[in-house]
């Protein structure tokens, strides 16, 4: 059905989009999103970064193969320690617009604060440096807004079909649990509070107050989020989630940070 009307609209020669969505559909299916909005828009790409040296040049080179045209790139280094900033001031410092450096460890939602901050593009995305969301997934993301059906966007790892990697059962428990305290208290019904990939119209999410430093980012910025009023959209996405032996970060310290956060910034 996609194919033939592709092809149609090909065939009739309404405009050059639409060779681009012909040839590139099979390419990757995901390019089917495109529309003349998408391509006038500038997304920003914000890459929080501590010690991920084995992934960061690949992720960068992920997010430059994205389709989405008029981007920027942002990369805010937590202050690494593991050959991250030595692969950023030399063979990455051409490959994005944007290196920031902090001068000590802060966490990662100092570092999207930072970030947030020197962004520039009409919308905001925050992707992670580790390779567990894949940025050609970046049309489903904003389709929502393009649609002006939506003013942030989630995309949530347990909606829809797409497939994610099996991991822990205890955190899985543990982020439906923090989601659900989290709509009791926003009344949203999110599936997945705690997702990386967040998308925002930038003037919404420049004027909130990013306080939280580490990752209570989440939960604060959904309760500042919902108290704005904003249209929330939720898409599906897949997920290719790291063991700790990869070098994931969050434990359950973490969690229960989250949970105060919850609290904090919603009863306040």
């Amino acid at each position: 059905m996609i194919f033939a009307s592709l092809y149609g609209e090909y065939l009739a020669g309404k405009s050059a989009l639409d060779l681009i969505k012909f040839v590139s559909f099979f390419q990757n299916p995901y390019r089917y999103f495109l529309t003349e909005e998408f391509l006038k828009l500038k997304l920003s790409v914000i890459i929080p970064c501590f010690n991920e040296a084995k992934t960061i040049a690949e992720i960068v080179e992920a997010v430059r193969a994205s389709p989405y045209n008029d981007k920027e790139i942002i990369i805010v280094d937590d202050c690494s320690i593991d050959g991250s900033r030595k692969l950023l001031n030399n063979e990455l410092s051409e490959k994005v617009d944007q290196i920031l450096f902090h001068t000590e460890n802060q966490g990662k939602g100092a570092a999207l604060r930072t970030g947030i901050k020197a962004a520039t593009g009409d919308l905001v995305i925050i992707q992670d440096a580790d390779l567990e969301y894949d940025p050609q997934e970046y049309p489903i993301l904003v389709d929502p807004i393009l649609k002006n059906k939506a003013d942030v966007v989630y995309g949530s790892r347990f909606l829809g079909g797409r497939p994610h990697r099996v991991l822990y059962y205890w955190h899985r428990l543990g982020n439906g649990f923090l989601t659900m305290i989290s709509n009791m208290l926003t009344n949203l019904d999110l599936t997945d509070m705690e997702t990386c990939y967040k998308v925002f119209r930038r003037e919404i999410i420049q004027d909130i107050d990013i306080e939280e430093n580490r990752f209570g980012f989440e939960p604060e910025i959904t309760a500042k989020v919902a108290k704005t009023g904003c249209r929330i959209y939720e898409v599906g996405i897949s997920y290719n989630g790291r063991t700790y032996a990869d070098g994931k970060k969050i434990g359950w310290k973490d969690g229960c940070r989250a949970l105060w956060c919850i609290l904090k910034y919603n009863l306040k």
